[in-house]
């Protein structure tokens, strides 16, 4: 039994690693203004990482999509800097269900 108990033990550790979440979110900036910095960041690591618009700039009424891999669920964070220095932040967003359209009400 204590064999059995162990199996199971290693295949349900091995099926949650290959249960990790691949998928996207849909960015939409109605803010008003254009931004130049957007961190997409799983909301349990501590910093925001790299930017994912790179030398890009997302213009106000664009949409961008940003995909994740290998991440342990679909809750997110993300954070956009517009062209004047204002933040915008979103804590707990679901990706799997849900995208993003950034408006004023997001500001910091």
């Amino acid at each position: 039994m204590k064999k059995v108990l162990a199996l199971f033990s290693v295949l349900f550790l091995f099926s949650s690693a290959a249960a990790a979440f691949d998928g996207y979110v849909d960015v939409t900036n109605n803010t008003g203004y254009d931004i130049y910095y957007l961190y997409v960041s799983h909301a349990k690591k501590e910093t925001w990482g790299k930017d994912e618009l790179g030398d890009s700039i997302l213009e106000d009424g664009e949409t961008i999509r940003v995909t994740v891999r290998k991440e342990k669920s679909s809750i997110f964070d993300i954070r956009a800097e517009d062209e004047d220095g204002d933040t915008y932040t979103v804590w707990d967003l679901d990706i799997a269900t849900d995208d993003l359209v950034l408006t004023l009400d997001n500001l910091d």
